[in-house]
């Protein structure tokens, strides 16, 4: 789709900042490792997104109860929801000089929730049913657009992919249940999903409060 940058300047996605900590040593290590074993833009994206979607468990498939917010807590706990793994991939980009951002998606529970309502995490916010899910982009050398890709993870019934042309998105939208794409590219954590992540003291309560609406 479409993006909107929601900074003009495209310095701003390469910004760091105390979410997306780019300078910090251990995402520094894992860039240069990571660049090492590729050697080029393309496959260096390749290999972080493929990175942080695979060895990174989302906390709704592994049940871990810590809250990871900042890029390098994330690369550190091995853990954290689509908020977070999003700030880690963007971090590692903009880490190798990659212009990367956050976008969103308004996804029904059983999307973004996986399942953890049921299974004692309790209701999910608001009683709307949709939850805002959280993506990244990126823009590579050479090319004019923006790519979605989004490291959540993969599972049963859940196949993203790293694809620049045609999406490979762990959950396409369904309008007709009222989900959306929402078109703006952020170059910081959008303030509700930061929010409900540093105020969260386990996996439970973040669940219950998952933003409803941007």
């Amino acid at each position: 789709m479409q993006l909107i940058q929601q900074d003009p300047d495209i310095h701003a996605y390469l910004a760091s900042s105390e979410a997306i900590d780019h300078w910090h040593p251990l995402v520094q290590e894992t860039a240069d490792a990571l660049w090492a074993a590729t050697g080029d833009a393309y496959s260096y994206a390749e290999a972080a997104f493929e990175f942080v979607r695979d060895t990174i468990p989302h906390s709704a498939d592994s049940g871990d109860p810590r809250v990871s917010w900042r890029a390098s807590d994330v690369l550190s706990t091995r853990n954290g929801i689509c908020y977070a793994k999003s700030h880690a991939l963007v971090a590692l980009l903009r880490a190798q000089g990659i212009p990367a951002g956050l976008c969103y998606q308004l996804l029904g529970e059983e999307h973004a929730c996986s399942g953890s309502c049921s299974s004692g995490a309790g209701a999910c916010p608001g009683g709307t049913g949709l939850v805002i899910h959280g993506l990244v982009a990126l823009r590579l050398p050479g090319r004019e657009d923006w790519s979605r890709i989004d490291p959540r993870g993969n599972k049963p019934g859940v196949d993203a992919r790293f694809s620049l042309d045609a999406e490979r998105l762990a959950f396409p939208v369904r309008p007709e249940l009222g989900e959306i794409d929402h078109p703006e590219l952020y170059a910081a954590p959008h303030p509700a999903t930061l929010k409900v992540l540093q105020e969260s003291a386990d996996w439970p309560e973040l669940w219950r409060n998952l933003p409803a609406s941007l």
